[in-house]
């Protein structure tokens, strides 16, 4: 891990707003698929949103769909995660990945993606 920055993590109340930034370089810039995932201690890391296919293609999980926006800038080799309407439910360690285009059928999977960022901590309270 930490061949991507992620930052904009912090404690919120239910309802507000967190925008999520995932960092590349220049040396080593994002790949064509970028994924946010997110994890609690004991639990399977799960998929939360991917942009792809040179920006054509845009995915998300049930739980945050219609809440969370996923985009990048490519000038900036930088990625984000629009994320509203938080609930206790989103509560995690939020990672972002990027790797080689595969395709809808793995947007949603681990192993797609070869470089990791270290995550940012996103805490939401009733």
């Amino acid at each position: 891990q930490g061949q991507l920055a992620e930052s904009g993590g912090g404690s919120v109340q239910a309802g507000d707003s967190l925008r999520l930034s995932c960092a590349a370089s220049d040396t080593n810039p994002m790949r064509d698929a970028l994924g946010w995932f997110r994890q609690v201690p004991g639990k399977q890391r799960e998929a939360v949103a991917a942009i792809y296919n040179r920006g054509r293609s845009r995915r998300y999980s049930a739980p945050v769909k219609g809440r969370f926006t996923i985009s990048r800038d490519n000038a900036k080799n930088t990625a984000y995660l629009q994320m509203n309407s938080l609930k206790p439910e989103d509560t995690a360690m939020y990672y972002c990945a990027t790797g080689d285009y595969i395709g809808d059928t793995s947007w949603d999977l681990g192993a797609t993606y070869d470089f990791w960022g270290r995550g940012t901590q996103v805490t939401v309270a009733s």
